[in-house]
C-alpha cells in the first residue's frame, strides 16, 4: 500500500531523514514512533507531500508521490499533530470547504458527509462554530477532514494529544473502528495508545530506522532471554529452590507473596534443544503437589522496547 525506498531529507548541513525504508501493508494499522527531533513529522509530510524529499522515493497505492502527485494524495487522509481546522466557520461548512479543497464531486456529497458526522460522532454539532468545541470535538472534525474522500490511508500525527483520558478512549475506539476498512499510520507520543491498536511498530532515532517488526517480535529479540511469571500455592522457599534446579533457569525471583500464595518471575535462556521450558516447569510443580494458579510469559512493553532502541533514559 506504502513503499518507502531510502528515503532522505537535509535541512542544510542537518539531515532529518537518513536512508529510511519500511513498507506498510495494506489493511495494517502501523505505530511510527521515536523521540522528538527523530523524523517522525518529517518523514509523514514526505509520505503525504506536504514536503519533497532529497533523495530516495514514496509510492503511494503504486503511485510515486513525486512523479503522480495527486494520484497519490487522493489514497491518503492526513490528520496533523495541529489539525488544519478554521475556527470562524461552523463544523458542517468546513468540511464543505474541504471537499471543494480535494475536488470530490457534489454529486452524492451530501451523503458522504453525512455518515463521516456520523462516523466520528460530530452530527450534533454540525452547525455550530469550531472554535466554540472542545478540544475533543476540534479533533473529530480534524478526523472527519482527513476521512473527506473516502482515503484508502489514513496518516494519524498524534491524534489524542491534549485530550483528556476519556476522549482517548474515545478516540482509540474510533481509530480501531476506520481500521477495519483502512490502512492506517498512527504516530503518538502514548505508548499504550499505539500498543493497544498497531499491527505493527517502525521505529526511528536521528533521522534512521532502527527497528520494523510486531511488538512481541521486538521484545523477544530484545530480551535474549525469555522471562515467565507463575503465581501458586505452597513454600515459597521450597519452589524457588527446586525451580532454580530446572535444566534451562537462570533465576527464580519472589516479586510478590500474601498468605501461602506468591508470584515468582523465572528467567531462562531460549532452548536449544526445542524444549518448551515451561513444561519442565510445569511438571516439576506437578510431581512436588504444588498447585500453579497463573502462568505465562512476560514481554516487554512498548515504552520498555522504546527506551531500549533509542537510548532514552
Amino acid at each position: 500500500m506504502i513503499e518507502i525506498r531510502d528515503l532522505v531529507k537535509v535541512y542544510g548541513d542537518k539531515t532529518a531523514v537518513d536512508g529510511i525504508s519500511f513498507t506498510v501493508n495494506k489493511g495494517e494499522v502501523l505505530g511510527f514512533l521515536g523521540p522528538n527531533g527523530a523524523g517522525k513529522s518529517t518523514t509523514m509530510n514526505i509520505i503525504t507531500g506536504y514536503l519533497s524529499s532529497t533523495s530516495g522515493s514514496v509510492k503511494v497505492n503504486g503511485h510515486d508521490i513525486l512523479e503522480e502527485p495527486a494520484e497519490a494524495k487522493k489514497c491518503i487522509g492526513y490528520l496533523p499533530e495541529i489539525p488544519p481546522l478554521y475556527p470562524d466557520m461552523t463544523v458542517l461548512e468546513y468540511l464543505k470547504f474541504i471537499c471543494d479543497l480535494k475536488g470530490v464531486a457534489k454529486e452524492g456529497r451530501k451523503e458522504m458527509l453525512a455518515s463521516i458526522l456520523a462516523m466520528v460522532r460530530i452530527t450534533d454539532v454540525a452547525e455550530r462554530l469550531i472554535a466554540n468545541l472542545s478540544k475533543g470535538y476540534k479533533q473529530r472534525v480534524g478526523i472527519a477532514q482527513a476521512l473527506i474522500g473516502n482515503p484508502e490511508i489514513l496518516i494519524l500525527d498524534e491524534p489524542t494529544v491534549g485530550l483528556d483520558p476519556n476522549q482517548i478512549i474515545e478516540i482509540r475506539k474510533m481509530i480501531k473502528h476506520l481500521a477495519k476498512d483502512r490502512t492506517i499510520i498512527l504516530s503518538s507520543h502514548i505508548l499504550s495508545e499505539v500498543q493497544a491498536v498497531c499491527d505493527r511498530v517502525v521505529i526511528i532515532n536521528n533521522g534512521k530506522l532502527v527497528a520494523i517488526d510486531t511488538i512481541n517480535d521486538l521484545s523477544n529479540k530484545i530480551n535474549g532471554t525469555s522471562k515467565l511469571i507463575m503465581c501458586f500455592k505452597g513454600p515459597a522457599e521450597d519452589v524457588i529452590r527446586n525451580l532454580t534446579n530446572v535444566a534451562g533457569v537462570d533465576s527464580v525471583e519472589l516479586v510478590a507473596s500474601e498468605d501461602d500464595i506468591h508470584k515468582i518471575e523465572i528467567n531462562s535462556e531460549n532452548d536449544d534443544d526445542g524444549i518448551d521450558i515451561r513444561t519442565r516447569l510445569f511438571n516439576s510443580m506437578a510431581m512436588a503437589g504444588w498447585p500453579v494458579l497463573e502462568f505465562r510469559s512476560k514481554e516487554l512493553s512498548l515504552e520498555e522496547i522504546f527506551l531500549k532502541l533509542t537510548g532514552e533514559k
